[in-house]
């Protein structure tokens, strides 16, 4: 609203239909805009700058949505949403408007959005010298008896001039004549009437027939003017009018009054006698249609009746002339005129009217936001026209008055989407009228969702099952999460949380349909490698800010028997068939040598079993069934071959069966006393026979334990040199100490037993590597030594596959493990021990 007064004038100068000047008023005052304007305005004439006038910025008017509202006024004007002037839409036709009216004012409603403000205009329309005096009857015929006295008067129609002020009617001039005059008279309500006065004595004999041109002229610059011919027929005889018992007559009556209803009886009376002196009474000769469409006159009895529907809001009161006339010859009138009242009733109930289209409101709205503007308005006056308005109770909104019947409907109390999303409220409107008139709408107000709720799953964790080796792209869960909000605020988009699993993203194993959340893995799955990951899987709505909450997945890998039993000893790199040495003394129970094997997979399908499956003589051997060593049955005879060759069959305890098969060549020899495990405890033969073995195997003994700690210091060296600034060799160190990962050295030996296997790795681990493995038969009797040509530590499970496993009392671990995606396998074996 504006609360200062702007003072002063702004006159322009227009041409309108020739040379027009009018002057353009405006003020602010007491919170409305008033602008004065002429009539007849071209189209695009700017009245005035209206976003200025009531304090707004140009360039928030199309972003506020400015625009006005009128009941009956508003295809009159627009706003330019550019400049915000008050723009002339479509002619202004002032009379055409408020007809005759002294004051003529447009009420324009300004609303603007964003938020909801309403603002009164009002335009007062100043009448210009459009009209001039007009004449309903251009050629008029009055009989005037010839005994008309000096200073009779005649009265003459009426010029009707649509102006208004000025520019309205203004007098009446009569052509120079010998026997009339002029005379305009002023009756109570402003409007002039022309009279014809008799100046000089008439006779008919002379001059039966006067012709005398009637002017009106308005009080406009320049003066615009209207001519009637009025012809004047002298009669003779009867001289005297009907005159009315009073010059004026008022009456009032109720706009409810039904048809045929009596008003008031009016009377005149002629001094005449008989004929002349019987009166009749009718109409003036210039009443209005509308009078006579609501009246009539009983033109025996001079009795004026209700004759059609009348409307106090329509009009207020109806004012005419009526004419008694007898029946002379020439019949001569009598003029008086009648005002008559209506008196206003109850009859209309109370509008409501939106200004304003009620606005979806959000959720979170603070308490007093604006959901509409509100109108009311009672066509009756006094207290029939005062009406009250309220709202129906249990509703978190209330009215709040504005000004002149004008209410602004706003939120009372906080408001909540997911408990209730829209409202009916009923307002309801009522005057003081006896009986009261009431009406009622009913408004529909939405409640906006704002992201107020996030997504939440059914369970803060999941648990699923997957078989090792099963194809990429399975499904696994499908997770659900709900959101109570709407539209976009309830659209779930899943995720899954950035985070590693073995130093490997987890998009790497796993990939999500952010739609529907359902979870596909990425990759076949080794047991043997992962047994259980855990994903956290996030839910995010699509609001503003979008909210989100997560959910825990564990992954549990379930075993399957994929792997069969890799024989670790005797080893596959010695040859397919093993060669073992058996002396022809051995007892029963003696032990030729061990089958050692091993199952990568878990559970009972690394149960691993033993069987002898074929044997030159199964009578002579037997394989234990669970710890693989094959022993003599009996003693050996000299009637026993001395090659002997066992087929053992190792299998494991899977679903299906997984086996594997590994032969052994043993030769029974007569010199062959003893094994290599016993030459500690026993001294041998001092024969040359034996002791060219016993020279040669500490050669050889002498020879690989020399070249294994050749390799070993080399090695050494090799690994201290590369690891300058680092760290020392052989020695794990720790994620946050590591600051070079790209080269690995391991060696391990124990303390006990001899050697069977030394490795050395050297280089990035997950990079193609050097690998130098040395493998020595601990049943040889001149110990084996075997270079392995290089290999990648990603085929070293391969290896291991093949090693040649030591004795029973050797005791073989390796350990494989990833530190920052890199592999590390560390190998244990017995080191290296000689005896004399």
């Amino acid at each position: 609203m504006i609360h200062k007064i702007k003072e002063g004038w702004k006159r322009t100068a227009l041409s309108l239909l020739g040379v027009s000047v009018f002057s353009l008023l405006w003020n602010i005052t007491e919170a409305q805009v008033r602008y004065t304007i002429p009539e007849e305005l071209k189209e695009g004439f700017v009245v005035g700058n209206l976003a200025k006038d009531l304090g707004f910025d140009v360039s928030d008017i199309a972003h506020r949505k400015l625009r006005i509202t009128s009941e009956s006024s508003g295809q009159y004007f627009r706003v330019d949403s550019e400049k915000g002037d008050l723009v002339v839409n479509g002619r202004i036709d002032r009379e055409g408007i408020c007809a005759q009216s002294g004051s003529c004012l447009l009420q324009l409603q300004v609303v603007i959005e964003n938020p909801l403000q309403l603002h009164r205009v009002e335009i007062e329309v100043q009448d210009i010298n459009d009209n001039a005096p007009n004449f309903h009857t251009k050629d008029g015929v009055l009989k005037i008896p010839e005994s008309s006295s000096t200073g009779a008067r005649f009265p003459l129609e009426s010029a009707e001039d649509l102006d208004v002020g000025s520019n309205s009617l203004s007098s009446y001039s009569l052509s120079k004549n010998d026997f009339f005059r002029l005379n305009v008279k002023t009756l109570k309500d402003g409007r002039k009437v022309p009279e014809l006065i008799v100046d000089k004595p008439l006779d008919r004999e002379k001059q039966s027939v006067h012709k005398l041109i009637l002017t009106a002229l308005d009080g406009g610059n320049p003066v615009k003017s209207g001519t009637a011919l009025v012809q004047i027929i002298v009669q003779d005889v009867n001289d005297n009018e009907p005159k009315f018992e009073v010059s004026a007559y008022k009456a009032q009556v109720h706009e409810s009054a039904v048809a045929g209803s009596n008003v008031i009886q009016i009377k005149a009376t002629d001094l005449d006698e008989g004929s002349n002196s019987e009166v009749e009474y009718y109409f003036g000769a210039h009443t209005t249609d509308s009078v006579k469409r609501a009246f009539s006159v009983n033109p025996d009895t001079g009795d004026i009746t209700v004759l059609g529907h009348l409307d106090y809001e329509i009009t207020k009161s109806y004012t005419f002339d009526v004419c008694a006339k007898d029946k002379g010859n020439p019949a001569l009138e009598g003029h008086s005129p009648v005002h008559i009242d209506i008196v206003d009733e109850n009859d209309n109930a109370p509008e409501i009217i939106f200004t304003s289209l009620p606005s979806p409101v959000p959720e979170n709205a603070t308490i007093g936001t604006v959901v509409a503007l509100i109108n009311v308005r009672d066509l009756d006056s006094a207290d029939n026209g005062k009406v009250e308005i309220n709202i129906s109770p249990n509703f978190p909104f209330k009215l709040k008055p504005s000004f002149d019947n004008h209410y602004s409907l706003i939120t009372d109390s906080r408001l909540d989407r997911e408990v209730k999303s829209d409202y009916n409220v009923k307002i309801i409107a009522h005057d003081s009228g006896v009986p009261s008139l009431k009406s009622e709408k009913v408004v529909n107000v939405k409640i906006l969702d704002v992201n107020d709720n996030p997504p939440i799953f059914a369970q803060p964790s999941y648990s699923v099952y997957v078989k090792e080796n099963k194809q990429a792209g399975n499904t696994l869960i499908s997770l659900k999460a709900f959101d109570t909000d709407t539209d976009k605020n309830a659209l779930v988009s899943y995720s899954i949380l950035d985070s590693k699993m073995n130093q490997v993203p987890a998009s790497s194993y796993f990939y999500i349909n952010s739609e529907n959340g359902t979870l596909y893995t990425m990759s076949s799955f080794d047991y043997e490698k992962i047994k259980m990951l855990s994903i956290i899987v996030q839910a995010k709505d699509n609001g503003s800010p979008s909210l989100s909450s997560n959910a825990t997945v564990h992954v549990f890998i379930v075993d399957q028997n994929d792997n069969a039993p890799a024989v670790i000893y005797p080893s596959a790199l010695m040859g397919s068939v093993s060669h073992q040495r058996l002396p022809r003394s051995a007892k029963a129970g003696h032990l030729v040598t061990k089958v050692t094997a091993v199952d990568a997979d878990s559970g009972h399908n690394a149960w691993i079993s033993y069987r002898l499956a074929e044997a030159t003589d199964a009578s002579l051997f037997t394989v234990s069934l669970h710890t693989g060593e094959v022993r003599t049955k009996r003693s050996v005879s000299e009637q026993d071959d001395s090659s002997q060759r066992l087929l053992i069959e190792i299998k494991d305890n899977g679903e299906p069966v997984q086996s594997t098969t590994v032969t052994l060549d043993i030769l029974i020899e007569d010199a062959f006393h003893e094994p290599i495990s016993d030459f500690r405890h026993k001294n041998p033969e001092p024969d040359q026979k034996s002791g060219k073995i016993t020279l040669y195997l500490m050669i050889s003994l002498a020879s690989v334990s020399f070249l294994c700690l050749v390799t070993f210091f080399v090695l050494l060296i090799k690994c201290a040199r590369g690891s300058r600034g680092s760290s020392t060799c052989c020695i794990r160190r720790s994620d946050g100490e590591s600051k070079n990962h790209n080269r690995n050295l391991q060696i391990q030996l124990n303390t006990d037993g001899p050697i069977k296997y030394v490795e050395v790795l050297g280089g990035d681990m997950m990079s193609q590597s050097q690998s130098f493995g040395s493998y020595l038969s601990p049943m040889s009797e001149f110990s084996d030594f075997t270079l392995v040509k290089p290999s990648s530590t990603t085929d070293f499970t391969n290896t291991l596959s093949v090693l040649d496993a030591s004795l029973p009392d050797s005791t073989w671990t390796f350990e494989s493990q990833q530190v920052r995606g890199k592999a590390q396998i560390l190998i244990r074996c017995p080191t290296l021990k000689l005896s004399m």
